[in-house]
């Protein structure tokens, strides 16, 4: 086969005017692109030095530390062109205000804002330094703990004030930027000028320069009006109980139940009744270690007692007197005498005369006021001392006839730790499917001929199947582990709550919790009780029958609540809902960001009685004598004490157990 060799030809590229048009223009297109970007860059260089002489500077804000470092913020601070010249010098400067800034809403707290006032001469350049770089107090800069581990705490230099950010497991530990004093663990005293009672004046300059008055520096302040003073007292009227804790109660092994900070063992959601974090299996009365707990996690906390508008007493009345109400009853007045004593003679006292007190007495007001000095009958008379009788005193129940104790809400099993986990909450009880139009846990009271629990039971059965019973009489009754009541109250429209032993149950915010739509049968079990954290329109979350009715079988409570409108019932099941974060108790190694729960209620409500009756000590008056004592559930739901009303029947001391 032969092969046929070619010369190698190269043939010659066209260069027509179209195809040097076309390159041609990319070339004018590069170098125009090259002409704007040496133009831009000398703009910028101008500009810096332009802003340079103006004296504006710009500053990246990317602390990772920065309780805001996950959004990218740009901060504008105003500082002279000369800096060697003072701020009042020669020439006038407009005021600028230094101001983070993000794309999402957050909080006011969360936002550090620095207002530059006009310094007077002869301030030197650290002077100057320190004070552009200054913030105002964030009383939201607190050590946010996890389930399992505590963290130091976050947006706070080490040796400025904290506002009391707290911890406490089985031992107390103090937190960065805290101090420990004894048995108190409180934040250190603040240190910032604008953190004290002392009022300064500063001039309020508009943008144009011109002085227009005269403003107040601590009304910049957060914690102004809302500072605690956390008294300092002997162990063995909180910390020595909780060692002994074994001695609490001879029937319930209360070390088991005041462990996580009063809250208990967690729970399992084995059975899909709870959400996964933050359930525990809460006593019902431990509310004493709970809210002390939280105290200590409050962000007004002050180590001066002459700049705090309350004082808290940390005594575990409730865990004391329960050590004596069956056994060694000569003991029951020991500590609330010694204490009443020791209160009075610290220089706190004499300022109000106890007056801006307050504490937690963590069972019902009855177990507190023995009326006599015998031994034997229930409870103790630390109620009727002076000094607790001067003292606000929070309890699960209150006495509908004396002027110093307020309800506050029984704890519960769910102790969120942040505002997902409660609203999370509230949007399954929304969805949940509900099997009865009634349901009840509880067990008979024959011992109480008034008790009206017997006919309630007999209706619930003959109900059948709208009605679900949980019998807690019965030996082996499951009704005492939480998942059964839980998962019942989930699973019912309306939840009755009858009086037991005492007006209030426990299980009337167990209910709201599980977003059934209570009922009750005495004013006394939640409308005269609960007035700082529930709606004086009961009806708008709440059914109420009278007692008398069921006692004389005139009433069908089946037919009652049949008869309530569907759109009634789903505007008082949602307002239920909403009640849930008012009713619950945080978890107290964290806090919630943009929700109240029940103690930030009952905190702000005790803040807010003192601050009357400081008002009114100082006007040479006193609006708590204002009104008859045996009146004091009408005056603070009605506001007088004179008005005839439906209730006064049931608050008649001469028709009750009470």
């Amino acid at each position: 086969m032969r092969f046929s060799r070619k010369p190698m030809t190269f043939k010659r590229m066209s260069c027509s005017r179209s195809t040097i048009s076309k390159y041609r223009n990319h070339l004018w297109f590069f170098l125009f692109a090259c002409f704007l970007s040496w133009m831009l860059w000398i703009y910028l260089h101008y500009l810096v030095k332009l802003d340079g002489k103006n004296g504006t500077v710009f500053l990246a804000n990317n602390d990772p530390n920065d309780i805001d470092s996950d959004e990218r913020r740009m901060s504008i601070l105003h500082v002279p062109a000369n800096p060697n010249e003072s701020m009042n010098g020669g020439t006038q400067m407009e005021e600028t205000d230094q101001i983070s800034v993000s794309e999402k809403d957050v909080k006011p707290d969360k936002l550090a804002v620095v207002k530059e006032n006009e310094q007077e001469p002869g301030v030197t350049d650290n002077e100057r330094t320190s004070t552009e770089q200054k913030v105002q107090p964030n009383d939201s800069a607190t050590a946010m703990a996890t389930e399992n581990e505590q963290e130091s705490v976050v947006g706070i230099p080490e040796g400025k004030p904290n506002n009391g950010a707290m911890t406490m497991e089985n031992q107390q530990k103090p937190v960065g930027g805290e101090v420990e004093e004894g048995n108190r663990i409180q934040g250190m005293q603040p240190q910032n000028k604008s953190m004290t009672r002392d009022k300064k004046k500063t001039p309020v300059v508009e943008e144009n320069g011109v002085e227009q008055g005269i403003e107040d520096e601590s009304d910049s302040d957060p914690c102004s009006g809302r500072y605690v003073y956390i008294h300092n007292l002997p162990r063995r009227f909180n910390e020595d109980m909780l060692k002994n804790c074994q001695s609490l109660s001879a029937w319930t092994d209360m070390c088991l139940y005041l462990s996580n900070m009063g809250q208990g063992p967690r729970l399992s959601n084995s059975e899909r009744a709870f959400s996964n974090t933050g359930w525990y299996g809460t006593n019902q009365f431990s509310l004493e270690v709970i809210f002390h707990n939280r105290m200590k996690q409050y962000d007004c906390l002050t180590n001066n007692s002459t700049m705090a508008s309350a004082i808290f007493v940390p005594f575990y009345a409730g865990l004391d007197v329960a050590r004596y109400l069956w056994y060694d009853k000569e003991l029951k007045d020991t500590a609330s005498t010694d204490l009443s004593k020791w209160l009075s003679q610290q220089p706190e006292w004499k300022e109000m005369w106890g007056r801006n007190h307050f504490a937690v007495a963590g069972r019902i007001s009855w177990d507190f006021r023995r009326q006599t000095m015998i031994l034997s009958q229930w409870g103790n008379g630390l109620m009727y001392l002076p000094a607790f009788k001067n003292m606000t005193m929070l309890t699960i129940e209150s006495s509908p006839w004396h002027r110093n104790d307020f309800g506050v809400p029984y704890p519960t099993y769910f102790h969120p730790s942040i505002d997902k986990e409660v609203y999370q909450w509230q949007n399954k009880m929304r969805s949940q499917r509900r099997r009865y139009l009634f349901s009840f846990a509880g067990a008979p009271r024959p011992n109480l001929p008034d008790s009206i629990r017997n006919q309630i039971m007999d209706q619930c059965s003959a109900s059948r199947r709208k009605c679900k019973l949980l019998e807690c009489g019965l030996v082996g009754s499951t009704c005492h582990r939480p998942v059964n009541v839980m998962k019942m109250f989930q699973s019912s429209v309306f939840c009755l709550q009858p009086p037991g032993d005492s007006y209030t149950r426990r299980s009337a915010f167990d209910s709201i919790l599980a977003g059934c739509i209570p009922v009750f049968f005495h004013p006394g079990s939640a409308y005269v009780q609960y007035s700082w954290h529930l709606p004086k329109n009961y009806k708008k979350y709440s059914v109420f029958i009278p007692g008398n009715s069921i006692r004389n079988g005139n009433v069908s409570i089946e037919k009652i609540l049949n008869r309530i409108p569907r759109h009634e019932v789903v505007a008082m099941r949602e307002e239920v809902i909403r009640l849930i974060p008012k009713v619950i108790y945080a978890n107290p190694k964290s806090r919630l960001e943009t929700l109240e729960d029940a103690f930030d209620i009952a905190v702000k409500s005790v803040l807010e009685r003192v601050e009357t009756v400081r008002r009114d000590m100082k006007e040479g008056r006193n609006s708590s004598f204002a009104f008859a004592e045996e009146m004091s559930w009408k005056y603070y739901l009605l506001g007088t004490d004179s008005d005839k009303h439906e209730w006064d029947p049931f608050f008649d001391k001469k028709h009750t157990n009470f």
